[in-house]
């Protein structure tokens, strides 16, 4: 009998797991809550409007379609039976039971706010298409209302963009905002000059992208303040409201930061699957709610569930997308039938833009700023970009946001803006039909 392997998550993990199991004798199913595989690294792209959805987000079924051996299901994976070996899971009001043989977890990480998860409401993280597209609508938006304000103090407050946190994705969306401000969007506006923007960078630390060294650190700083992105670091989030951000030193002197747009690129909390397996199997979970696993990357007493990726916690490796497609690819040999080894991390490096032209990156101990380390940021990210004709689109719009000015995908909506706080208005007590009818749920339902 065929071994029956499910997946969960669509990620690199996931993706990556599925691809390395294409001429293994066995089925495959991979489950996610997205109909997507998301390069997350270039989300802030699309937040900024240099790259669509897109080109950063191909579908899961067409990257997978020649895999004879693999089906896709969409749904949202809401209970893991380890006892019985199933995966149940839920789409609109269909809730799908899947049996397995061998399962590989790769349901990654969500936004983390410190236990203040009011903060979502007026800063959006970073971690899915939707986050992105409402950050685009409230970023150009910003700018439009500005150009309609009357009061000075007004315009101040919307030209005032806070981005909460100082690791690659606080620093690449702080420069990419500075770099829409300064120079794709001068020009277009009568009222208003969008240079006259302020970004400002806030974290907690003591350092920008802190594990990068610090020579690398304090290139990017530099970076980051000749572009004009007022760096405050040391500095504690205390409060984030429609108004702003109320921010505390070390002397424990607090501020208001006038802000209309802010974006949160802070800390990240490991999917609940992670807690559901931890109570089923014995294992540990770490603070951000990752569990641990086995040195080959399984459960304890559990050899036939792998976990691979952001909400695993194996050798304190990082939660970077080279981590997970490794984890992936060990736990794939295992399943093809190699005896289990302890999973080994070949660190390839980091990296991290700052604005055009120039990066950080660090390689097997090698460091590089400016732009032989953009250069290279740019050929891994052509070559990780998942088909020939995303990597093609993406191209083009690099060519024309990097050597030009535009921005290829300025379009906003204010469904876009406003969807998820509608969807939280609306609550958990109704659900979507199968029809697309809003509906009630019912106690059975739950």
């Amino acid at each position: 009998m065929t071994k029956r392997v499910v997946i969960v998550g669509s990620g690199f993990g996931g993706l990556f797991a599925a691809k390395a199991l294409k001429r293994a004798d066995v089925d495959v199913t991979l489950i996610a809550r997205t109909s997507h595989h998301l390069f997350q690294p270039l989300l802030y792209q699309v937040a900024t409007g240099i790259l669509s959805e897109g080109e950063i987000a191909p579908a899961t079924r067409e990257v997978l379609k020649r895999q004879k051996n693999t089906r896709v299901l969409l749904g949202d994976v809401t209970r893991i039976d380890v006892e019985a070996r199933t995966v149940t899971s839920e789409l609109l009001d269909r809730t799908t039971t899947t049996g397995y043989d061998e399962l590989i977890v790769a349901a990654g990480a969500g936004q983390s706010y410190f236990g203040n998860d009011h903060f979502a409401r007026h800063a959006p993280g970073m971690k899915s298409i939707d986050d992105a597209l409402e950050l685009r609508g409230r970023i150009f938006g910003a700018f439009e209302i500005a150009e309609l304000a009357t009061d000075p103090e007004e315009v101040d407050r919307l030209l005032t963009f806070v981005v909460i946190g100082a690791g690659p994705t606080g620093v690449e969306m702080a420069g990419q905002i500075s770099e829409l401000a300064r120079r794709a969007l001068v020009g277009d506006f009568r009222n208003i000059d969008p240079r006259t923007a302020r970004v400002v960078l806030v974290d907690f630390a003591h350092e920008v992208l802190g594990t990068f060294g610090d020579r690398l650190s304090a290139a990017a700083a530099k970076r980051l303040q000749d572009i004009g992105v007022e760096v405050q670091l040391g500095t504690k989030v205390v409060d984030v409201d429609r108004d702003g951000v109320t921010v505390e030193d070390e002397h424990g002197s607090r501020s208001l930061i006038p802000s209309f747009c802010k974006v949160w690129a802070a800390g990240v909390s490991a999917s609940s699957l992670a807690t559901q397996l931890a109570e089923q199997t014995g294992a540990e979970t770490d603070r951000a709610g990752r569990i641990k696993t086995l040195d080959d990357t399984t459960l304890p007493g559990h050899p036939e569930i792998f976990v691979v990726g952001d909400m695993a916690s194996l050798q304190g490796y990082p939660g970077v997308a080279q981590v997970a497609i490794q984890g992936a690819r060990h736990a794939a040999k295992v399943i093809k039938g190699k005896p289990p080894t302890p999973f080994v991390y070949r660190d390839k490096g980091s990296m991290a833009t700052v604005s055009r032209f120039h990066a950080v990156a660090s390689v097997k101990g090698l460091r590089f700023s400016g732009f032989i380390a953009w250069l290279l940021w740019l050929a891994v990210h052509i070559v990780y970009i998942v088909g020939f004709k995303s990597r093609v689109t993406t191209v083009l719009h690099w060519f024309v946001s990097f050597l030009g000015r535009g921005r290829s995908e300025r379009v906003a909506t204010e469904q876009q803006v406003l969807a998820r706080l509608a969807l939280e208005q609306v609550g958990d007590s109704f659900s979507l039909g199968s029809e697309g009818q809003i509906t009630r749920r019912t106690a059975k339902a739950r």
